[in-house]
């Protein structure tokens, strides 16, 4: 089951993609001085990524004031941060390959027509400076969109 709201998310440290370079990252280095939000995804070059990802841009995600907006997929570190270059993304990911992350927040499913292949459900998870989880939300499919209208209220309350 993944964590709750109230309860303290799971310590990663994880290779981190900022469309760039990457490098071995512990969770509490990416948070902001308010928190963080960490934004569970399928695939990178993805119609549903790319979607998003510029939704969050648009809705000046970016410049959250004190708040970090972080992305964890599976994809490898290269696919990573070329994905991020090819969006001319501002945010930055935890590459997740092994699903070690996918893992401690209990977010592993199977993909429907796609043998053997697993990634995070998509998911949210709005975390304050202490990492205690504020607001979580977990689609109960692979393609309904976030609750972006929640995600801001519960970022705004931080």
């Amino acid at each position: 089951m993944p964590p709750e709201t109230g309860e303290t998310a799971p310590e990663f440290e994880a290779l981190y993609c900022d469309g760039e370079v990457f490098e071995d990252m512990h969770v509490d280095e990416v948070l902001g001085e308010r928190g963080a939000v960490l934004y569970f995804q399928g695939f990178v070059f993805s119609a549903i990524a790319r979607h998003w990802w510029k939704r969050f841009e648009r809705g000046g995600w970016d410049d959250l004031d004190g708040v970090e907006v972080v992305g964890v997929g599976r994809d490898g570190p290269f696919a990573q941060n070329a994905f991020l270059r090819r969006i001319d993304s501002p945010f930055s990911v935890f590459a997740d390959v092994d699903g070690y992350i996918t893992d401690l927040f209990d977010l592993r499913i199977e993909r429907d027509g796609m043998a053997h292949v697993t990634t995070p459900k998509r998911s949210v998870f709005v975390l304050d400076a202490d990492r205690e989880i504020q607001y979580r939300w977990v689609s109960p499919d692979t393609v309904s969109p976030p609750p972006v209208d929640e995600i801001e209220a519960a970022v705004e309350e931080l």
